[in-house]
């Protein structure tokens, strides 16, 4: 998903500096480290440090836009998934992205991180946040991979 940001930001919005300063200390940060975050109503700091505090690590709760391809995939509006990273998209550049055709179809309960993107006008075009693998089983695939194979089977 991130990479996923960083391209549309450069292609799409014309931010040709566009980056995660994960990768670029001179870039302009549409991927960056998050200082706090909520957890089930507590607020979780990171340190000093150059390293974005404690991962965000764990099962979070994410939001699902009604009528998007992941509400559709899930058939809820909510959904909690496992999460380990540091990094996180800057929600300051929703509004730029979803009118570019760029949906935030999963946000975080209190509407400040994005979870889940997709593309508006794409067959199937689905970035996530979390680590959809973390849940996925031989026989028992995440609801993710599933989808991405019927819909790569159904495209001629």
């Amino acid at each position: 998903m991130q990479m996923a940001i960083v391209e549309f930001a450069r292609n799409k919005l014309n931010i040709k500096k566009a980056g995660s300063t994960e990768l670029e200390r001179k870039c302009y940060p549409v991927i960056g480290l998050i200082n706090e975050w909520d957890k089930n109503g507590k607020i979780i700091k990171g340190t000093d440090k150059d390293l974005g505090g404690t991962m965000r690590l764990g099962l979070y709760e994410a939001k699902l836009r009604n009528n998007s391809a992941i509400n559709r995939i899930y058939k809820s509006s909510s959904i909690k998934e496992r999460h380990r990273h540091r990094y996180e998209v800057n929600n300051k550049l929703k509004n730029q992205f979803e009118n570019k055709g760029l949906i935030f179809s999963g946000m975080s309960p209190d509407n400040k991180l994005p979870e889940i993107i997709e593309l508006q006008d794409h067959p199937w075009f689905i970035g996530v946040q979390f680590h959809p693998e973390f849940k996925s089983r031989p026989l028992a695939p995440h609801p993710l991979f599933s989808s991405f194979i019927k819909a790569s089977k159904n495209h001629k």
